[in-house]
């Protein structure tokens, strides 16, 4: 694993042009007076930031960037915001003006990174989480604090944001030490955290335990104080957990037995309730991630293994799913999904072929391929930006 930096070292002074990424190569950038001035885009061209593995062979040398022709898919690739190791997830601020990492390593750590409006970009400084490897970030909807959540350790972890996006001290790190690791697990493994849509939960989902875990986050202290658990079937290993628009139903995607779970949610109590384990319209597979179009109609699951995309017609206000089809995800194990802004456009990341893969998305919800893949070294996350 690749040496975290310290958080002593404050911010950093590299800076580079992320709006170079619409027409330059995929490498590391230089000091700005080694680089040309930016590039206007076109209208219809917005920008992508690709997750990696810097430790890995053939991995990335950062995060990556890329552009997208909202009307057709095409993907552009861009130069690389150098000086951020292992970023493997990737959040962005609601500002729109940071952008957060993880490093997925021994030493885990959170890493930010300021989007200024001219294009440039500046790293500024990595906090420890105070566990290892580290899979999935996300931001409070407040804008004030940033969660993570550590795979290989089994906790979550809290860090304040400052009013320049930078990262603070982190204020808590809780360890899952109950109920018992499922079948198979040899201890906890914290996947994801994300908040409720109404904003007054934060949810941890723990594929080592087969539980979903709500905390009530004390906005003035950083601190996650338990509330409630929601138990999954003994070694289904919950992995993501995807919130349907409405705020009241969420979608599992269970890696170890190859379900989708819908569950109800109580915005009141953060009551989670799963339902029953359905069909991802492959016999076999892992399962890695759903997420759900903005109007709430459709919701996709990346397959892992059979490497394809599920497509699920979302019923009964979001309470039911219904299985559609499973089309090719064009990449070798797809790792993660984003829709753009509009939901027009549905990326998938192939953590093996090392591609992102766009699709269209149609007005009945079917994927249709757009463009060529983009090759992008271990991609494993894809973030489009407005």
């Amino acid at each position: 694993m690749n040496a975290v930096p310290s958080p002593a070292l404050g911010r950093l002074s590299r800076r580079s042009l992320l709006a170079a990424a619409l027409v330059a190569a995929p490498t590391a950038l230089a000091a700005p007076t080694a680089l040309a001035a930016p590039a206007l885009a076109p209208a219809a061209t917005r920008p992508l930031l690709l997750g990696t593995y810097t430790s890995a062979e053939g991995g990335g040398t950062g995060i990556g960037t890329a552009a997208y022709d909202t009307a057709t898919g095409a993907i552009t690739s861009g130069p690389v915001i150098a000086g951020v190791e292992n970023p493997s997830y990737l959040a962005l601020h609601p500002s729109g003006a940071t952008v957060y990492a993880v490093a997925e390593q021994d030493a885990g750590a959170v890493t930010a990174v300021a989007l200024a409006p001219d294009g440039t970009y500046d790293v500024l400084g990595t906090r420890p989480t105070g566990g290892s490897g580290p899979t999935h970030l996300s931001v409070h909807p407040s804008g004030r604090w940033l969660l993570s959540a550590n795979y290989t350790s089994g906790s979550v972890a809290v860090h304040p944001i400052a009013a320049d996006g930078s990262l603070g001290e982190r204020t808590d790190l809780v360890t899952h030490s109950s109920p018992p690791p499922g079948p198979g697990q040899n201890g906890p493994h914290a996947h994801q955290i994300v908040t409720s849509p109404d904003g007054g939960h934060v949810l941890a989902v723990d594929l080592g335990t087969d539980t979903v875990y709500t905390y009530r986050l004390d906005e003035s202290a950083g601190t996650l104080t338990e509330v409630a658990r929601a138990a999954l079937a003994p070694g289904s290993g919950p992995r993501h957990l995807t919130f349907h628009p409405g705020g009241r139903s969420a979608y599992l995607a269970c890696e170890l037995d190859n379900t989708t779970v819908v569950c109800a949610y109580d915005p009141e109590s953060g009551t989670l309730t799963p339902g029953a384990g359905q069909s991802t319209g492959s016999e076999t597979g892992y399962p890695a991630q759903l997420v759900v179009t903005g109007d709430g109609s459709y919701a996709y699951l990346a397959n892992r293994g059979p490497n394809s995309l599920t497509r699920y017609a979302v019923e009964d206000g979001g309470a039911a799913l219904r299985l559609l089809e499973t089309v090719p995800a064009g990449g070798d194990w797809p790792r993660q999904l984003a829709l753009s802004p509009d939901s027009s456009l549905l990326f998938a990341a192939n953590q093996r072929s090392s591609t992102v893969t766009a699709f269209r998305v149609g007005s009945d919800g079917s994927l249709t391929p757009a463009g060529e893949p983009l090759p992008a070294p271990v991609a494993v996350c894809v973030l489009p930006l407005e």
